[in-house]
């Protein structure tokens, strides 16, 4: 096993044994995710900033 590989303790082994963590995690690729996920994520951040936008609005109009 090489070095970079090997675990730096039992609780670590065996979590990769049980677990099947992946030993090099730098091979996955995290950042690219599915489209529908994508698109998703996109729509629920503008969602929330429209609405954290249109509440300061309509606050500032009330005054």
């Amino acid at each position: 096993m090489k070095e970079e590989n090997k675990p730096f303790n039992d609780v670590i082994d065996h979590f990769n044994k049980i677990e099947g963590n992946a030993i090099n995690p730098t091979s996955a690729k995290l950042k690219r995710l599915p489209k529908p996920l994508k698109y998703f994520g996109y729509f629920m951040i503008g969602l929330v900033s429209i609405s954290f936008l249109l509440m300061i609005i309509l606050n500032l109009l009330s005054i």
